[in-house]
């Protein structure tokens, strides 16, 4: 009976943990329509995101966490303001190679097939999901944003890395 019990109880625990569904959020074209959708999972050390989004150029796309959660200006995204970065003084230039120090709205650049879609998964030790361990939170107060843009990012040049107009976005809260 007792191992009856705890099979049942470890089903239950099993399915519950395989329930939960991780935060997602919507990723926009600057028509304002749905082309995709971005996952976030908080990690012992930093988020894994996924992504799959349509209607790209083929080619290379920068990606990045841009510091408010407002994508409401479909035209150019500005809302969204800068890439999320160090506070006060401290702010420190674009770029994962650069060395001098990077934000931390840095990602690796997400690559779209010859039919404009691109999936992938992006892991950044640089925020969290709610402000674990001192790094930023995607989910402040005002929230955060998954900005995709027109070109790749070159990772070094200031102040995007070339990766030009932001052509997706994704309101993270």
């Amino acid at each position: 009976m007792r191992l009856l019990l705890l099979a049942a109880a470890a089903t239950l625990v099993a399915t519950a943990a395989s329930s939960q569904t991780p935060p997602s959020a919507e990723i926009k074209n600057n028509a304002g329509a749905v082309v995709g959708s971005a996952t976030f999972k908080e990690g012992p050390k930093g988020v894994l995101v996924q992504v799959k989004v349509s209607g790209l150029t083929p080619g290379w796309h920068g990606i990045h966490f841009h510091a408010v959660g407002d994508c409401s200006d479909t035209a150019k995204f500005q809302k969204s303001g800068a890439h999320i970065n160090h506070g006060g003084d401290h702010k420190l230039p674009h770029g994962l190679l650069n060395p001098a120090g990077n934000d931390f709205g840095e990602l690796p650049n997400i690559f779209a097939a010859a039919d404009g879609v691109a999936e992938a998964q992006l892991w950044t030790s640089l925020v969290s999901w709610t402000g674990k361990d001192g790094r930023p939170a995607l989910t402040d107060a005002d929230g955060s944003a998954l900005v995709i843009h027109a070109n790749q990012d070159d990772h070094i040049t200031q102040p995007i890395g070339g990766a030009g107009d932001r052509v997706a976005c994704a309101v993270i809260k």
